[in-house]
């Protein structure tokens, strides 16, 4: 099975901490034509989650702040 070491420097999205994380990448997925990944990067400064997007060759598509992905209910004018 393929398996790739990948380095990642970003910053935060919150606190603009500059966030360095090595990451091992394996599987199928590596052998498509385009491959990107996703992973979520905690910041050790503040603790914001950062979603980082990737190819395994290292280069970085987006970061941004996770937000969770389900909705709050508006209260009912009533």
């Amino acid at each position: 099975m393929l398996a790739l070491h990948v380095s990642l420097d970003f910053a935060c999205t919150v606190c603009r901490h500059d966030i360095g994380v090595t990451l091992r990448c394996e599987g199928a997925g590596l052998n498509s034509s385009n491959p990107i990944a996703a992973v979520k990067v905690p910041c050790p400064t503040c603790g914001a989650i950062n979603q980082v997007c990737f190819s395994p060759d290292g280069t970085l598509h987006q970061v941004e702040r996770d937000r969770p992905r389900y909705r709050m209910p508006e209260p009912c004018p009533n």
